[in-house]
């Protein structure tokens, strides 16, 4: 099937832009199904070939580009090009995660791996498969032969899928595809520290492992630094680094009175006695007014929210919440403390999360921004693809 697309989309795709919004189409096919292979075309011009989803806003996802060492050839869009995109993509993690200190991490990250839509975690001998998309998801018994035929050799003996519409009775979010059950939950490593993951209820496929490198940033931070406070703390990953680091209490806020119990778990997986540290199940905006007023103070403050801005409508309001919440956050801050804040909203670009982090958004002038850092290195990204970007991590001191 051929889609004839419009000069400003046309161009997003020679730049390499995985993306075809629905109003990008010239006119957009009717009663094709989803995950059905497109042709993309402008004027007798071929440039590229993607997967068709007749529901969301991105109507094409681009997997395929013309091949200068074919000619200029659009490769076939088939299992052997996904065969080949997955091998790449795993290969391009052999020689990150070579040692066994670490033994979870992302496989294939989607568009960043030129494989849009489709995202696969390890947890040590589990891999979590998500799609993203209708498109995708009518591929994913296709691909499942795949994975195992190059992850089996790796040690993965579980393929899960997460997020399916049919969840069981208990809340479960994951149906087995190949291979043994996974566990409901299992302790990984991250740099030598150990996890516990929820993998049938947590967040994401499990577990943020796009914040992997900056819980070892907060760990390298943590010597010398008495007391600690973990905002929207979750499953107590930053509690249990800055911990590990050498912080004396940590304070971990969050509303999930269920996560406090997963990093709880996993203090005493690291030999470490959780008593002395608080779990406070609270909104993080209102617990921290109280701590202000209460003139509660902390040497290293971490605060990790969820997304603030769902799309670029939000993003007014958005920017408005991190400056209310950052603001906070420098109230409870001690002199000479140390102040790492995160987004994932890939709609708040840096210099725009920056603004929120000034004098004037703060209300103090002792600060100064020492490094902005990004997603991972198992998370890689298009030059074309800013949405592929969206974490943030600044640190203040």
């Amino acid at each position: 099937m051929r889609v004839e697309i419009a000069p400003k989309g046309a161009a997003a795709v020679r730049r390499g832009h995985p993306w075809l919004f629905r109003e990008a189409l010239v006119r957009p096919p009717r009663d094709l199904e989803a995950g059905a292979v497109v042709e993309l075309m402008q004027g007798a011009e071929v440039l590229g070939a993607g997967l068709w989803d007749p529901t969301s806003p991105i109507a094409v996802r681009v997997h395929e580009r013309p091949d200068t060492a074919r000619g200029g050839r659009v490769p076939r869009l088939d299992v052997g090009s996904f065969a080949r995109r997955i091998e790449a993509a795993i290969a391009r993690r052999s020689a990150l995660f070579a040692s066994d200190h670490t033994t979870a991490f992302r496989l294939v990250n989607g568009e960043g791996d030129r494989l849009p839509g489709l995202v696969v975690d390890r947890y040590e001998h589990v891999a979590v498969v998500r799609t993203d998309g209708d498109a995708i998801a009518a591929w994913t018994d296709r691909l499942v032969p795949v994975l195992a035929k190059v992850l089996a050799p790796r040690g993965v003996r579980s393929i899960t899928l997460r997020d399916v519409q049919e969840r069981d009775p208990k809340g479960a979010k994951t149906s087995l595809l190949h291979g043994e059950a996974a566990p409901e939950r299992l302790t990984i490593l991250e740099h030598g520290m150990k996890m516990e993951v929820d993998l049938a209820r947590g967040q994401k496929t499990g577990a943020f492992l796009d914040q992997r490198e900056n819980r070892r940033r907060v760990r390298a931070l943590a010597p010398g630094r008495r007391r600690a406070l973990n905002l929207f703390s979750y499953a107590g990953g930053f509690s249990l680094a800055a911990v590990l680091g050498g912080a004396k209490e940590v304070v971990s806020v969050d509303v999930a009175a269920g996560a406090h119990a997963t990093a709880q778990r996993s203090f005493r997986a690291n030999d470490i006695d959780p008593s002395p540290h608080r779990f406070v199940t609270a909104d993080a905006f209102d617990w921290l007014e109280k701590a202000a007023a209460g003139g509660e103070r902390f040497d290293l403050v971490v605060s990790d929210p969820p997304s603030f801005a769902p799309s670029e409508r939000a993003l007014p309001k958005a920017l408005a919440a991190y400056a209310r919440l950052h603001r906070l956050c420098a109230a409870v801050l001690a002199p000479g403390g140390v102040f790492c804040a995160a987004s994932c909203s890939s709609h708040v670009g840096l210099e725009a999360f920056l603004a929120t982090l000034d004098d004037a958004a703060l209300g103090r002038s002792d600060l100064v921004v020492q490094g902005t850092f990004g997603p991972p290195e198992d998370h890689p990204t298009l030059a074309s693809f800013p949405e592929g970007r969206y974490l943030k991590m600044v640190v203040l001191a």
